[in-house]
């Protein structure tokens, strides 16, 4: 479930940086990065736990597809932070 949630988000931020943000003055790119490499880390973990559940990976329970879910979403609001700070920090660098 992380894994599917930080993959919607890159696509989304990829796309929405690919036709809206054209002169990069958002800084959209950096944020579609930082989805991506959470998207590289959880399928990186869903690999490290295929290979030590085996086909039991495929069957979660539904306590466990909740906190995935909680925990995707966690995942991409602290992106989501992280970017607005470099934004914020980034324009207050040119106020000054």
């Amino acid at each position: 479930m992380t894994l599917l949630i930080t993959i919607f988000a890159a696509i989304i931020s990829t796309v929405v940086w690919l036709q809206k943000d054209i002169k990069n003055e958002m800084k959209i790119g950096n944020l579609a990065l930082i989805y991506w490499g959470a998207s590289i880390m959880w399928f990186v973990d869903a690999v490290f736990e295929y290979i030590e559940l085996g086909a039991q990976y495929f069957t979660p329970s539904i306590t466990e597809m909740v906190n995935d879910g909680f925990l995707g979403l966690c995942a991409v609001a602290l992106g989501m932070i992280i970017w607005l700070g470099m934004t914020v920090v980034r324009r207050m660098k040119s106020c000054i």
